[in-house]
């Protein structure tokens, strides 16, 4: 993704760190570099604010559940391996049968 012109901070730097920005877990000169790009790259905007979005949704529908520690690894090595370009992304319907398949015994799965 890339709207074509050149930019002090490459658009694939930017989509590789997005979650680091979207999570405040950068540096207050990188997240200064990001938001620049963002005000120069329509592409990359649209992208964070898709993200973004996704992340707000996530944490209403979701944000009161724990999470099994088993799951969380799982998923933590999944998005490891998707951005080495090692896997190809599951569809969500193998995620939510995945996560239903590791619900703590008594819990009603999702």
């Amino acid at each position: 993704m890339s709207c074509g012109k050149p930019h002090e901070t490459d658009c694939s730097e930017v989509l590789d760190h997005l979650y680091e920005y979207l999570d405040d877990e950068m540096s207050a000169d990188a997240c200064a570099k990001f938001k620049e790009h963002f005000d120069e790259c329509h592409p990359c905007l649209e992208k964070y604010g898709l993200e973004q979005a996704v992340k707000k949704l996530v944490k209403r529908c979701c944000g009161q559940d724990d999470v099994p520690t088993d799951l969380r690894a799982k998923v933590l090595s999944r998005i490891e391996l998707i951005r080495a370009g090692q896997v190809v992304p599951v569809a969500a319907s193998e995620v939510v049968a995945e996560a239903g398949s590791t619900a703590p015994t008594g819990s009603p799965a999702p």
